[in-house]
């Protein structure tokens, strides 16, 4: 498996991905493919990572950056992260989240932000954000990860593409 920055040929892949991945996941509302095609429509994908395996792009990982609270800049927001379904419990997703960390953290990122599973999360640093708050999101779920001690405080204001909804058919 190879993880490197998503190119214009990986376009479609990626938005198959993360259909593929999030079909039939019970707490998705299958958007998660508008999602990342919104934020890269509005130039606002901080990094984008794909995972190959024999040439073919098997999971997906976007950062976006996040105002909190009065920060308004220097935070990100995972997510999506996605893996094709036939290859999902062999490491990617873990990979897809150490290398975007990693990523974030050497260009200066102040730390990440996500909803998700503590469980999951947790075993890369993530912990529940006592001082930040998302609409919407149970604070056992809104996990945050700082790169230099301090956590985010206020409200996280994620990009308007988190709120996209599919059109009445469905489709994107």
């Amino acid at each position: 498996m190879r993880i490197r920055p998503e190119t214009a040929a990986d376009l479609e892949a990626i938005r198959r991905v993360n259909l593929e991945a999030f079909a039939h996941h019970p707490i998705s509302h299958q958007t998660e493919h508008l999602i990342v095609d919104a934020l890269r429509a509005a130039d606002a994908l901080a990094l984008s990572l794909v995972a190959v395996v024999d040439g073919e792009v098997v999971g997906h990982i976007a950062f976006s950056p996040v105002p909190i609270g009065e920060a308004a800049s220097g935070w990100l927001l995972l997510g999506p992260v996605a893996v094709l379904p036939r290859y999902q419990g062999q490491g990617i997703g873990s990979a897809l989240v150490s290398a975007g960390l990693a990523e974030s953290r050497s260009t200066g990122a102040l730390g990440c932000v996500l909803v998700g599973e503590p469980a999951f999360y947790g075993r890369f640093g993530f912990i529940a954000c006592r001082s930040a708050a998302y609409e919407g999101v149970p604070g056992e779920f809104l996990l945050c990860m700082s790169f230099y001690g301090s956590e985010p405080i206020g409200a996280v204001v994620a990009h308007a593409a988190f709120s996209i909804q599919p059109d009445a058919d469905g489709a994107a």
